[in-house]
């Protein structure tokens, strides 16, 4: 025999658990296409950036002496520029379409560990915003080269260890993005 339900209970009714909205969907997206489109379009914006640097450095260079910046900012272009185009562009350019094409070639319905994939997003996203704020600190941006030569440091005062950090961070994104 079989008994018929006269009620419903209704108490899960309430509980939304369909996907984010708004911008809160790319936030906590663990979806591998979204991620994939986060990566491409930081990674773009920071060719930007540091395009922006490289007319910068270009400008200076143009003709012999000092023509627009302090050679200190100088400097610090260089190294910025460096940084944010390995770490800002490329390497994230690289994982954005990792992240799109991967799981589509071997027939995966999403890449592994998708929430280890977005937090590497977003500490990308951090390790950016540090080593840009050294550039508003007291004695600027590291000014040490693209390859933070050690002797060059000393002038730096104290932006540099930020962007020490800034680039472990970078560093620990690129691991986990791979």
């Amino acid at each position: 025999m079989s008994a018929v339900v006269a009620e419903h209970d209704d108490h899960h009714d309430h509980h939304d658990h369909g996907p984010e909205k708004g911008i809160l969907r790319w936030v906590f997206t663990t979806n591998h296409k979204d991620i994939g489109t986060l990566y491409l379009v930081f990674a773009l914006v920071m060719f930007f950036v540091g395009g922006t640097m490289a007319l910068i450095i270009r400008a200076e260079l143009f003709e012999p002496g000092l023509q627009f910046v302090d050679p200190n900012f100088f400097n610090s272009m260089t190294t910025m520029h460096a940084l944010v185009m390995v770490f800002g562009a490329v390497m994230p350019a690289f994982v954005g379409l990792a992240n799109w094409m991967i799981p589509m070639m071997v027939g995966a319905p999403d890449m592994a560990l998708p929430r280890m994939n977005n937090m590497s997003f977003w500490m990308l996203v951090a390790g950016v915003l540090l080593l840009a704020s050294t550039l508003f600190m007291e004695g600027g941006a590291p000014a040490s080269g693209w390859t933070l030569y050690p002797p060059l440091v000393l002038q730096t005062g104290k932006a540099f260890p930020f962007a020490i950090f800034s680039v472990h961070l970078l560093g620990v994104s690129s691991i986990m993005g791979a």
